[in-house]
């Protein structure tokens, strides 16, 4: 599944240096020298990083035909996307990529289907679902004590229904 793991950002320096906005829980396997990346718009690319380091807390990439400062400039805002496996990004059992969660119907204690996950929410305190439940969105923070099983060969989240949350 091509997912976006970073945007171009500014040029760094004259040498055709681009400092990166990193979309990716796992930027050492994306982020290396050789590594083939698709770009959106798609005429921009693909980009092959001929260079990967960190400056002061950022990731600087150069790729192969992007010589200068000018050439950088007019990649800026370029979104970078890798071949990624969602199954294989798992880090724990209670990890999961998005793309896994979208579509899961979700059900209740007592096994009553409720709707289904149409979005997710990146929130400083918690990933919160977006449901689909009788023509509104309901949003579920998507922690244990709401969530406490998630299937995903099933396509299936089980919810605690405190206090009428549904």
């Amino acid at each position: 599944m091509l997912l976006v793991v970073g945007r171009i950002g500014r040029a760094h320096g004259v040498r055709g240096e681009a400092t990166i906005e990193i979309r990716t829980d796992n930027p050492e396997a994306r982020f290396f020298v050789g590594a083939k990346l698709q770009t959106d718009p798609k005429e921009k690319g693909p980009l092959i990083i001929r260079e990967a380091k960190v400056h002061n807390g950022t990731l600087l990439l150069a790729f192969e035909g992007v010589a200068d400062r000018t050439a950088v400039e007019k990649l800026r805002n370029v979104l970078l996307m890798s071949d990624v496996d969602p199954k294989e990004s798992n880090i724990s059992e209670d990890d999961f990529h998005i793309s896994q969660i979208l579509e899961c119907i979700v059900i209740d204690e007592s096994g009553r289907e409720w709707g289904k996950v149409v979005d997710v929410l990146q929130l400083p305190a918690q990933d919160t679902l977006v449901v689909e439940h009788g023509g509104k969105e309901v949003l579920v923070p998507f922690v244990k004590a709401y969530v406490p099983e998630v299937d995903i060969d099933a396509k299936r989240l089980t919810i605690i229904n405190f206090a009428g949350l549904l």
